[in-house]
């Protein structure tokens, strides 16, 4: 079973380090002892806020060369900061979120669900009554996954959906996302990925952090509407 899992800061790649290097170093000497502070958890995290980074990386996107689990946390971290929302760890497994599911491959439900849609929450939830243990954890953190993903990055094409088809909107979406990461936070499986705390405050700002993937999306992701 895959569960996502704020990993982001604990891979860095190569081309991540000469990056923040080269942005953050003035000589020889500045870039060993960065890379040395990269090494180092809580060191790593406090140059990561620096907003050079974030600066480098609208004055230069079309031109790096940076993980996109480095990149999106930049992102995430600098719009989560900028509406009160601090907490590395909820910044780091949504820029794993959207890592992930930026491979449409990962937007599917990660069980098998005869009969329902892979983009139809309802069907998902009603199939998921009838599944149990882990099938029934990882269906509820994949309506969290997907909701927040679909309402953060593609609010348009939920619209869209609601005026033809007659489809659920925005807060429908919001509802469940928020619920079934609740729910899934009490799961044994939640803990046992160590992301148990980190659902319950998706739970409890689902809102927020909705509104801080739309500023995202408008802002530094040229992303086209997905057809409805």
């Amino acid at each position: 079973m895959k569960v996502i899992r704020p990993n982001c800061r604990e891979h860095l790649t190569g081309n991540d380090v000469d990056f923040i290097v080269s942005v953050l170093a003035h000589s020889a000497k500045e870039a060993g002892f960065l890379t040395h502070l990269l090494a180092d958890d809580e060191s790593r995290d406090r140059v990561l806020d620096d907003r050079h980074l974030i600066e480098a990386i609208q004055d230069h996107a079309e031109h790096l060369s940076i993980s996109g689990q480095l990149y999106f946390y930049l992102l995430v971290r600098h719009a989560f900061q900028h509406v009160g929302l601090d907490d590395r760890t909820v910044s780091d497994y949504v820029a794993e979120l959207l890592a992930e599911f930026s491979e449409s491959t990962q937007l599917a439900c990660p069980v098998d669900l005869p009969g329902a849609s892979p983009e139809c929450v309802v069907d998902m939830i009603l199939a998921m009554q009838e599944r149990s243990g882990e099938d029934q954890f990882s269906v509820q953190a994949h309506i969290g996954n997907y909701t927040l993903f679909m309402t953060g990055l593609y609010p348009e094409r939920i619209a869209a959906r609601r005026e033809r088809r007659g489809a659920p909107g925005i807060n429908y979406y919001e509802n469940m996302g928020s619920r079934h990461y609740q729910t899934a936070s009490h799961s044994p499986m939640a803990t046992r990925y160590g992301v148990s705390s980190v659902y319950q405050d998706l739970s409890g700002a689902f809102h927020e952090v909705r509104l801080a993937l739309n500023t995202i999306r408008e802002r530094y992701l040229f992303i086209g509407s997905q057809a409805a």
